[in-house]
């Protein structure tokens, strides 16, 4: 891994100061607590155990009756202020244990309350086993057996999604009509807003086939005396609000209330809280709103920003001295989240002193973002400098994890990954499209065929059952045409299917981003976004991006079948990864987005995707055009979404203990994508700078369609699924590779991308094909060698003249034009030739002198 590809501020910040934090007092409670005071004995206790606090903490512990609200800025010692306080309580104050109630969202958090707690000096098993530490749901579950509810606890997110699909079929819905996933998370939506199913809005015919969906789903748990952990909140509520000699119970029972991570409390959490505290207020809160990522979730910062309008007498204390990170990576995270608006206003300082500063990518594509930060990994891991599992990928949607996914899995190395554990092509989105590739190989793949009928509007059930009865009687080469013959075929169906039958025998003779672009541009973009199933669940913005994602992969393989041997590759190494070890890290790369990672911290943080469009994400950049994105704070604004994009990526950073890298990659979706205004923003760079940008290695990238009338050229990748391809292409003869859409009127000519997908990686260059949606160029330069690029030329042509040999595998074609680098140490070392992804001819080895 070339250690220069990384630099100590991001492009477009060169020159700029590098944000640090601010030292913090080193006194602690050995400093703080003077000896004559009445509590100076429990604090001796704790700094015998090594548990040293600061002003701060200090205050938060002794607080006595009342409410606090206590701003706990990441890294900043929460947990020891929760522990330390009920020890506290019990300890010093003499409450009896059964009167604390302490709750958490996860139940890791509260087993290592409760452990820690029992640690304490002077705390006895007893005081322990009084002592409620517990989730919300497992708090309020236990509440409901109490008063005699039996019902068993459906948790089983496979059966979940086995019987929503089982009710969509008894609807005559497509199985696949709404995503599983989607429609609990809409339905948990609802419940945390203390509504029912019958509160579902039915505006449209997508909304009453959802509501009718949920309605016989509920109506089932009902029948076999099943609830759901949303269900236990709500019961709970409802019971309280129905009875309120068992409120009352509780609150003579629950004298100090104490809250952990505030900030992800949703109405029907918060509500059950503020119930059971009334009327001693006696309610502790920890939580930090620049950590409220869960909007989507019903989480509302206002409950920590309006706090004293509930309780005009809390008291507020801020815990901002960060023991986690170094001051480089607190100075970043400070610098992002001061550019909010509807925050507290606080300043988190630095406990540790040195550290490394973080590091910036800025590489071309995802495929080169993937390439450089697996590499920097493994040989880390090589140099025993580090382990797997030291090391954090983190991104902003789970799209973005497809380049480095696909890395891990081809360079073997161990990871885990606390997503879906779901390829892109597998998803229903994605996955109708690779069947039309499919079907330009291999016309009788019957799953294939199975798999694209919904496309058609025809019932997978009833399409394959007629195609099955005909091929028994007439088989066809191509099965697909017996849909002809389907009874009850309206004449323009039968129009619709010659025209697919005829565009698959085109498609063939493509190369698979061609492919894909003719699919989406003759029917399958309409076909997805006029279906009102799909934007139900579904943002818009995210369907796109997903489908531009796949685009992007495709781009690398000159011919259909080597994608489709990728994609069997890739899938079958996936499926060897997904069963063993768990979902402890143990020696692994962890692979999350962001919002899964909040509450962790790692020795090293990769942070993938700090462009705009994906950190921020478009769909906030453009909340003001989509109207279809909305979030608990109302109405979906443009400054809210804004400003959850911006503590996304303050999370990010934070997470980092030792070291930090971000990478910012150059083109996304085919276009140009400036570094993250949140980097930027950070060293001082105002919004209209950080939205120009800066280019790779200082140069721009030639834009969309550039040059009037310019038709972007073929796209022909010299990287095979199994080759060991270069990080560098160029054209034969160092010539110049036009770009698409380069000059008036004139077509883009055929740019080499020398990048493998497997030994050699992503190639640093990436050249888009004509947009054939829209008949406008949507690619920079033709051919990019390295990360010094102008104007959309090839560093073939660099006026520098630099150059350096290296072994490639040549076409001796003489209108081929392609190559790629010879990866050494793998399997090609014991191969005398290999064929050209271009044009199928033996390749050979030989040199080439490429620019550096």
């Amino acid at each position: 891994m070339d250690k220069l590809l990384f630099h100590p501020v991001p492009k477009g910040a060169s020159g700029t100061r590098v944000p640090q934090a601010a030292a913090a007092s080193a006194k602690t409670s050995r400093e703080l607590v003077r000896g004559d005071e009445p509590d100076a004995g429990y604090f001796q206790t704790l700094e015998q155990e090594g548990i040293l606090l600061n002003a701060s903490q200090i205050a938060a512990v002794r607080h006595g009756d009342g409410p606090l609200l206590t701003l706990a800025g990441a890294g900043s010692g929460k947990t020891s202020v929760l522990v330390c306080r009920t020890g506290y309580l019990l300890s010093v104050r003499r409450v009896p244990p059964g009167c604390l109630l302490l709750l958490t969202f996860s139940s890791r958090a509260a087993a290592e309350m409760r452990e820690r707690i029992g640690r304490l000096p002077g705390i006895s098993g007893r005081d322990i086993s009084g002592l409620q530490a517990r989730t919300f749901h497992s708090f309020f579950l236990y509440f409901l057996r109490r008063q005699g509810a039996s019902q068993e606890i459906f948790h089983d997110t496979r059966r979940q999604h086995i019987l929503l699909k089982a009710i969509m079929r008894e609807l005559d819905l497509p199985k696949d009509a709404y995503p599983p996933e989607s429609l609990l998370s809409l339905l948990s939506s609802c419940k945390m807003n203390m509504g029912g199913v019958d509160t579902l809005p039915q505006l449209t015919n997508a909304d009453k086939e959802i509501k009718e969906i949920l309605k016989r789903y509920e109506q089932w748990k009902q029948d076999n005396g099943k609830i759901d952990f949303d269900d236990v909140l709500l019961h709970a509520y409802r019971m309280l609000q129905e009875r309120p000699e068992l409120l009352a119970e509780l609150q003579r029972k629950y004298k100090y209330i104490m809250v952990d991570e505030f900030q992800d409390t949703n109405m029907l959490q918060y509500e059950l809280i503020r119930m059971i505290a009334r009327p001693l207020n006696n309610l502790m809160v920890v939580g930090d709103d620049d950590q409220t990522i869960y909007s989507f979730n019903g989480a509302r910062s206002e409950f920590i920003l309006e706090f004293e309008k509930l309780y005009p007498d809390a008291k507020v204390i801020t815990l901002d001295i960060n023991y986690r990170s170094g001051p480089a990576i607190i100075g970043l995270g400070n610098g992002i989240i001061k550019g909010n608006t509807q925050r507290r206003s606080k300043t988190l300082r630095a406990a540790a002193q040195g550290g490394l500063q973080p590091r910036y990518l800025r590489p071309y594509t995802a495929d080169e973002e993937a390439e450089a930060i697996v590499e920097y990994i493994a040989s880390a891991v090589e140099q025993g400098a580090r382990s797997y599992g030291d090391f954090a990928v983190l991104y902003r949607a789970s799209s973005s994890s497809r380049a480095v996914l696909e890395r891990l899995l081809l360079r073997d190395v161990p990871y885990v990954d606390y997503g879906e554990g779901q390829l892109l092509y597998e998803h229903w989105l994605i996955s109708p499209v690779i069947s039309h590739l499919r079907l330009t190989v291999n016309r009788r793949d019957f799953a294939a065929i199975e798999d694209m009928l919904p496309t058609l509007y025809v019932s997978r059930e009833q399409g394959m059952a007629h195609i099955h009865r005909m091929e028994a009687v007439q088989p066809k080469r191509g099965p697909l045409i017996h849909l002809l013959s389907l009874p009850g075929l309206a004449e323009f169906r039968q129009a619709a299917i010659r025209e697919r039958l005829d565009m698959l025998r085109h498609l063939r003779e493509l190369t698979p981003l061609q492919a894909i672009r003719q699919i989406r541009s003759r029917f399958y973009d309409l076909f997805i976004l006029a279906d009102e199933r799909h934007q139900a669940t579904l943002h818009r913005e995210t369907l796109k991006e997903m489908l531009d994602e796949l685009e992007l992969s495709a781009g690398r393989f000159g011919s259909i079948p080597l994608f489709l041997d990728f994609l069997d590759e890739i899938t079958s190494r996936n499926e060897q990864h997904r069963s063993p070890g768990g979902t402890e890290q143990e020696d692994r790369v962890a692979l999350m987005t962001i919002h899964k990672s909040k509450g962790l911290e790692f020795p090293v943080v990769m942070l993938l995707g700090a462009s705009e469009g994906i950190l921020p994400h478009s769909s906030a950049l453009e909340a003001g055009r989509l109207k279809d994105r909305q979030t608990a704070e109302g109405g979906g604004e443009a400054l809210a979404l804004l400003e959850e994009e911006r503590r996304l990526a303050y999370v990010a950073v934070t997470r980092a203990k030792e070291e930090l890298f971000i990478s910012s990659p150059a083109m996304h979706r085919g276009r140009k994508a400036p570094v993250s205004r949140f980097m930027l923003a950070a060293f001082g760079v105002g919004a209209r700078d950080a939205r120009q940008g800066a280019q790779p290695g200082g140069g721009s990238a030639a834009g969309p369609g550039s040059g009037p009338g310019g038709k972007g050229g073929r796209a022909a990748y010299a990287g095979a699924a199994r080759g060991g391809g270069a990080r560098q292409g160029a054209l034969p003869g160092g010539g110049n590779a036009a770009g698409p859409g380069s000059g008036a009127g004139g077509r883009g000519g055929r740019a080499a991308y020398a990048g493998a997908a497997r030994g050699g990686g992503a190639g640093s260059g990436y050249s888009a094909a004509r947009d054939e949606r829209t008949g406008a160029g949507t690619g920079g330069a033709g051919s990019f060698g390295g990360l010094r690029r102008s104007d959309g030329a090839a560093d073939a042509a660099a006026p520098s003249g630099r150059t350096r040999t290296v072994a490639v595998w040549s076409c001796p074609a003489a209108a081929c034009p392609g190559w790629m680098r010879v990866k050494t140490g793998g399997a090609e070392d014991h191969l005398a030739h290999k064929p050209c992804p271009l044009c199928g001819s033996p390749m050979e080895r030989g040199t080439r002198d490429v620019p550096v």
